[in-house]
Order: structure tokens, then sequence, then C-alpha cells
């Protein structure tokens, strides 16, 4: 009776993050991942977008509430995705309604992740962890829009180390949704110019779009500027160290 009673406090902490993985897996087993791809969004592009004309509101809600399931359950490339709001939607609308799902489904696996891994963490974490843990704490809203403006990082690694090293929820939203307002514009962009490419019959492609450097630049100079005040305040950490002039 004993081992039940403290059984239940542990299934309710990791029931959140065994919801999201069984869901994970129930997507991929169903076939999920083929209808948020370029090649089911080129096949059904009329039908698409003559449902969106005829039930705007409804569309966008179902794109938006698609978006916050996909992240949630850590599906990895949603670029095409995002794409799809772009071409669907438009720019702003396509892009608005990203921003948003996108954020929602980040912060169900970041509160999921704390939830059920936190108190484990700081149970079993060294000083090494802990030293870390405490510099993300200190600067986290930083570090987590350089994380969000740079692509080259997992979306879902950063989700999970977020909430794994104690950010607040606030700076967490707000970093997320920020920092993920130029990639995704850039995609939505790249959506809303696909019409015409799947009119004359050609395939929508990704390759070239992170290395052009009119998308990549732009990025990587916001992600430069998010880290600025963490390199400024280590400097001057640096400078007022003892012995530090001489």
């Amino acid at each position: 009776m004993a081992d039940t009673g403290k059984g239940k406090p542990a299934i309710r902490r990791f029931a959140p993050i065994a919801l999201l993985a069984a869901g994970l897996i129930i997507f991929f087993v169903l076939g999920g991942g083929q209808y948020i791809s370029l090649d089911f969004l080129s096949a059904q592009y009329a039908n698409l977008t003559a449902y969106v004309a005829a039930n705007l509101l409804i569309a966008a809600i179902a794109y938006m509430a698609l978006y916050t399931l996909v992240t949630a359950i850590s599906v990895p490339g949603a670029a095409p995705l995002t794409i799809a709001g772009g071409l669907l939607f438009g720019v702003a609308l396509g892009g608005s309604l990203t921003v948003v799902g996108a954020t929602l489904g980040a912060t169900i696996i970041f509160l999921a992740a704390r939830t059920a891994l936190a108190d484990l963490l700081r149970e079993k974490a060294g000083p090494r962890v802990k030293k870390l843990r405490d510099g993300f704490e200190e600067n986290a809203f930083n570090y987590l829009l350089f994380l969000r403006l740079v692509p080259a990082f997992p979306f879902f690694l950063v989700n999970i180390a977020a909430g794994l090293f104690g950010m607040r929820t606030l700076p967490y939203v707000l970093g997320t949704g920020l920092g993920i307002i130029p990639g995704t514009f850039v995609f939505a962009s790249i959506g809303a110019g696909a019409g015409a490419v799947i009119a004359r019959g050609d395939q929508i492609s990704l390759s070239g779009v992170l290395t052009d450097p009119a998308v990549l630049l732009p990025i990587v100079g916001l992600a430069v500027l998010a880290l600025l005040p963490v390199l400024i305040r280590w400097l001057r950490a640096r400078a007022e160290r003892p012995g530090a002039a001489s």
C-alpha cells in the first residue's frame, strides 16, 4: 500500500511527457508524416486552397491547432508545415498562425519536461551541471533567443533543455515567440511564392534555402545581437576578477 502511495506522484509527474511520447508514436504509426510533407502539399494544393478560400476561419484554427500538436509531440521537420502556412494563408496570416501554434506547442513540451524531469535533474546533477544550470537561469532569455534565432539547433531539444534548467514560463514564451519570428516568416514567404512553382508542375524544394545569404545572414545577425548582452556580462565579470588588470 505504501508503494502505491509513493507511486502516484511519480505517475502524475511523468504522465504529460509519456502522453506526448505516445502521441509521437501514434502520429508516425498512422502515417501522419506524409500529410505534412511537401509532396502532399503539392498534390493537394488545389483542394487545400479551395477549402481555405471557402472556410478561412475554420482552416486557420485547424492549421494553428495542427502546428501546436506537431510541435508538442516533437515531430521533426516542421519546415514543410510552415511553408504550407505561407502558401495557403499568405505571409502575414500564415506566419502569424505558425508563430502562435509553434509557441503554444513548444510551451506544452517545455512544461511537460519541467514537470517530469526537473526534480530528477536537481537530485542527480553534479557541480558542473549545476553551474551550467545556474548560468542558464541567469541569462535564460538571451540564451533562448539566440537558440531560437539560429535554426541549426533542434527545436525540440531547446524546448526540453529550457524546462530542465528551470527557465521561468513567461520569459520562455516571450523568447520563443520572438525568436522564431524571422525564420518563420522566411519559410512563410517561400510558401507564399510556391503557388507559381506548383502551377508550373515543379516540386517545392528546400535545397539551398538555408545557405542563401539573403536568408541566412539576417538570421545570423539577429542571433549575434541576442548574444551580445551575455558576452558583455562575461567581459565585465572577467574584468572585475582580482588581478585581471595585471
